[in-house]
């Protein structure tokens, strides 16, 4: 079984070569804590085969429906950010799979929450580019996903 990885992928980090897969990864939370919708689309597969599923989507499947969860975060009121971590990679020829869990920050004016979630992110070789295909991610404690539900509300 591989060893958790060290360090922490929250988007700031450049350095991994393009065909990395901590390249895609750290292009995800990059996207993500910036709330840059193209840069997630970048990310994301454009299959309609492609899956979600999320404490606030539910099960999605195709980039169109997946991208309609990613503007509702975006354009919301309550601002999230996330970093990775405590994850392990599995590649396996042209995909890879990290498994691990997201802590992170919700604000949405006086509220403040400690984000803890179990995530997994599923990667597929596309024209020579990783591409997510699938994401699910599941909080840890369900009062603090009740909590999560009515800040993004």
């Amino acid at each position: 079984m591989p060893a958790p990885h060290p360090a922490a992928i929250d988007g700031l980090d450049t350095h991994f070569a393009p065909e990395h897969p901590l390249a895609a990864l750290s292009g995800f939370y990059r996207a993500f804590n910036q709330r840059d919708l193209e840069a997630m689309a970048r990310n994301w597969s454009h299959d309609e085969e492609a899956s979600m599923s999320n404490p606030l989507g539910g099960i999605e499947r195709g980039w169109s429906r997946i991208r309609a969860v990613y503007e509702r975060i975006f354009l919301g009121e309550a601002r999230v950010r996330v970093v990775f971590h405590d994850y392990t990679l599995h590649e396996f020829g042209d995909a890879f799979l990290a498994v691990g869990r997201e802590r992170g920050v919700l604000e949405r004016g006086n509220t403040k929450l400690e984000l803890a979630i179990r995530t997994t992110r599923l990667y597929r070789r596309v024209d020579g580019q990783w591409r997510q295909f699938h994401h699910h991610g599941s909080f840890e404690d369900p009062a603090l996903l009740e909590a999560y539900h009515e800040a993004v509300r």
